[in-house]
């Protein structure tokens, strides 16, 4: 009796709702949201009063909170709270609404994340930017020339470059082979396919970052629906199950020991969620990997052990991540090419490729699905493991 009730609560996505993405003006954060929580309800098969549980995230823009129970009349709720671990936030949502589900705290819980930072008539470099005091060690650093994420990511990748000889053609690997993925995704918002000369062509943004080395910015909202393997068996959808979930936050030190730049939260994160699922990284069919800048990507690569540490470049280099490489990657073309959901653009993309709705993009082998989420300045790491099978 024990091992049928563990069973049935295993914890699956039932729902996946997408927003207009891109350049989608005169809505706030909290329009996406709404929208978007109501698509994956929809998607599902349920609705709004099935839903007992909420958890949501805001980008920098912020405007998506508690208030959004209210904004969808959303009643008796048995769980509702804000995360925040910037983009690894989506795994985090993920895997404490699994919990729930498993523990029985709550049956239907839906996941959100929105932004809205475009504005009409302004570029996207414009999006982000806040004037913000510079006090105490970060004053310092703002000195130094370090003003924005770009520039601290810079930071990190030249010191794997120093490290290791990786080299900005092996950053424009990546971009080439996301935007290649990314021709078969109609929800993508850059879908010209370049080459690495195009890439080599980019303006700097933050040597050695250039501009195709770094993500777009979207307006737009995600939501997943996570609820019970017994109940999904009833629902409209394929159910995608969570097989496997952690975190990890660095905490890198400001001294000579740290290991920015050279190992990010994904070296230990992935290890314990692909043992939590019970597989091993040689399981993995499809990777859709947090990708704020192509820097990014490598690292994690490296850190969740597809090639060695410092043979991100040379991997990449190989064709290995191209539709017609050794691994389908971020086959939605990511937040490169595709759509900037911090971490809901991997995990979308990663139910899409679990459901089999892939179309032209689907991968030919979906048994695991791992999923991963950044936030800061790699401060912040989750991964998730997902597939279409329960495990076992």
């Amino acid at each position: 009796m024990a091992g049928t009730l563990i069973a049935a609560r295993r914890p699956v996505i039932a729902g996946l709702g997408i927003t207009e993405m891109g350049r989608v003006y005169g809505r706030s954060a909290e329009d996406f949201a709404a929208a978007a929580v109501r698509l994956a309800v929809a998607d599902a098969g349920l609705d709004l009063s099935d839903v007992d549980g909420l958890l949501t995230n805001a980008g920098l823009a912020g405007g998506v909170g508690l208030g959004l129970q209210r904004r969808l009349q959303l009643r008796d709720l048995r769980v509702l709270s804000e995360i925040q671990s910037y983009g690894a936030s989506a795994g985090a949502m993920v895997s404490y609404a699994a919990m729930a589900v498993q523990a029985g705290m709550a049956d239907a819980v839906v996941c959100v994340f929105a932004d809205a930072p475009l504005r009409e008539g302004l570029g996207s470099s414009a999006a982000y930017s806040r004037p913000r005091p510079a006090v105490g060690f970060d004053g310092q650093s703002r000195h130094a020339g370090l003003t924005s994420v770009s520039a601290r990511y810079a930071l990190a990748a030249r010191r794997h470059m120093a490290a290791y000889g990786t080299t900005s053609e092996h950053l424009g690997a990546i971009a080439v082979a996301q935007r290649a993925w990314a021709a078969g995704n109609p929800l993508a918002q850059m879908r010209e396919p370049i080459t690495l000369a195009d890439h080599q062509a980019s303006r700097w943004i933050a040597e050695p970052l250039r501009l195709l080395d770094c993500c777009l910015v979207s307006n737009g909202g995600v939501a997943v629906l996570v609820t019970s393997a017994e109940r999904a068996a009833h629902l409209p959808q394929p159910p995608v199950h969570i097989l496997g979930w952690a975190q990890s936050h660095p905490g890198y030190p400001d001294a000579g020991e740290s290991s920015f730049g050279l190992e990010s939260g994904a070296a230990r994160s992935g290890p314990a969620a692909l043992k939590m699922a019970g597989v091993g990284l040689s399981d993995v069919t499809v990777a859709e990997l947090y990708d704020c800048y192509t820097f990014t990507v490598l690292l994690s690569l490296e850190d969740y052990g597809f090639c060695a540490k410092g043979e991100g470049g040379p991997f990449a280099a190989s064709g290995a991540l191209a539709p017609t490489g050794s691994l389908a990657f971020n086959t939605g073309g990511g937040q490169l090419s595709s759509y900037y959901m911090w971490g809901m653009t991997p995990l979308s993309e990663a139910v899409i490729q679990a459901r089999g709705h892939g179309g032209e993009r689907q991968a030919p082998r979906n048994d695991v699905i791992l999923v991963s989420g950044n936030g800061g300045i790699l401060d912040h790491h989750s991964t998730l493991v997902l597939s279409p099978y329960a495990r076992g």
